[in-house]
């Protein structure tokens, strides 16, 4: 008898009815609270539910800026090479990684992201509640108790101003949206039909992550959460302005070669060997197979 081999359809990606890493966490290794200088930190019943509280520095001569990313084991944080897909596919729509994002979310002025992570989300909104809707009260008493608006200002970032104005981020007046783009993205920004609440913000011709900053603190920031997409992480990298990494690892491996070149955490940089650049192992939480990881870049000691 001969077998006859099926062609496979190849594994679906995690549906959000079927999430992995729902297990609660679990402190495995955390260096405590930061004592000196202004910090900003969870109430009781958020650090009860992260396991230990969270409490993160402000620095003085600019937003401390924190990124929040999930990566596979073998290092893809896309599954694609345009940024299509998001976390939610990567880390399995883990409830915990989610919350933790809230968490990041809750505890920031400003939400930082790029054109392509919108594009990506044509539903999104930066906001702690849309990724973890059960703890939108404890995190509406969290800003309320940091005397911080009910929601932070979600910030994008364009070159091309290429934005769909029918994107549900843009259809929200309880969450400020403000969007940044150098002279041939603004253009086309201003011609295309954006509510009126959303505030449109010029960049220069060569505007770098320092630029972003000086928006963020023009918008009263001190505490800018940064979800990506892996190119604006490099920017903010390769310029120093990247202070902490939150990132969760995945219990997953989806490869690479020519035809999948898929995206990785930073995208458009090269650091080694000219500038390696080290980070500090801060805490390790577990949730099931999921390790959320929390690094301080050397340079921001």
């Amino acid at each position: 008898m001969t077998a006859t081999l099926v062609p496979s359809a190849g594994p679906s990606l995690p549906s959000r009815e079927e999430p992995r890493g729902t297990a609660p966490l679990e402190t495995l290794f955390d260096l405590g609270p930061v004592e000196r200088g202004d910090v900003r930190g969870l109430t009781a019943e958020l650090a009860a539910r992260y396991g230990g509280d969270l409490r993160i520095g402000l620095r003085t001569d600019r937003p401390t800026v924190v990124a929040n990313f999930v990566e596979t084991l073998d290092g893809v944080a896309a599954l694609d090479a345009e940024g299509r897909t998001g976390g939610g596919e990567v880390s399995g729509f883990s409830p915990t990684d989610r919350f933790v994002m809230g968490l990041l979310r809750a505890l920031a002025d400003v939400v930082l992201v790029g054109a392509g992570t919108v594009r990506a989300s044509s539903r999104g909104r930066w906001t702690p509640d849309a990724v973890a809707p059960d703890a939108a009260p404890a995190f509406g008493r969290l800003r309320a108790d940091l005397g911080l608006p009910a929601q932070p200002t979600t910030l994008i970032v364009t070159a091309s101003g290429a934005l769909d104005p029918d994107q549900r981020v843009f259809h929200d007046p309880s969450a400020p949206v403000v969007v940044a783009s150098p002279p041939r993205g603004f253009d086309r920004l201003r011609r295309i039909g954006l509510p009126a609440h959303v505030r449109l913000e010029p960049l220069g011709a060569d505007s770098t992550s320092q630029d972003l900053l000086a928006v963020a603190t023009w918008l009263g920031a001190r505490l800018v959460t940064c979800e990506g997409g892996p190119r604006l992480i490099g920017q903010l990298v390769g310029t120093g302005a990247l202070d902490e990494l939150f990132l969760t690892l995945a219990p997953q491996l989806v490869g690479r070669d020519a035809r999948d070149p898929r995206l990785g955490l930073v995208e458009g940089l090269s650091l080694w060997p000219a500038t390696p650049t080290w980070l500090d192992l801060r805490s390790v939480r577990r949730a099931g197979d999921h390790l959320l990881l929390r690094y301080v870049f050397e340079s921001a000691r």
